[in-house]
């Protein structure tokens, strides 16, 4: 279960959920294998939620045609 980031406040930022999933863990496997963490202090010790963490801060830039159906 989520608690935070809170999925309301994610899917305000990604409008579909299955495209936060994708890109929460695309993002997970690059924090577990760089160790390039975007954001200075995460409250998850897991990849997926600092994957979360990190979308929902805004730090992360999503490409937009990147979520769109080609």
């Amino acid at each position: 279960m989520i608690i935070y980031p809170s999925i309301d406040k994610l899917l305000d930022r990604i409008n579909s959920k299955y495209s936060l999933v994708s890109i929460a863990a695309k993002r997970a496997v690059e924090l577990q294998t760089d160790k390039n963490p975007m954001l200075n202090e995460y409250k998850s010790p897991k990849f997926v939620g600092q994957a979360l963490e990190e979308i929902a801060s805004n730090d992360l830039v999503i490409d937009p045609d990147s979520l769109t159906q080609k």
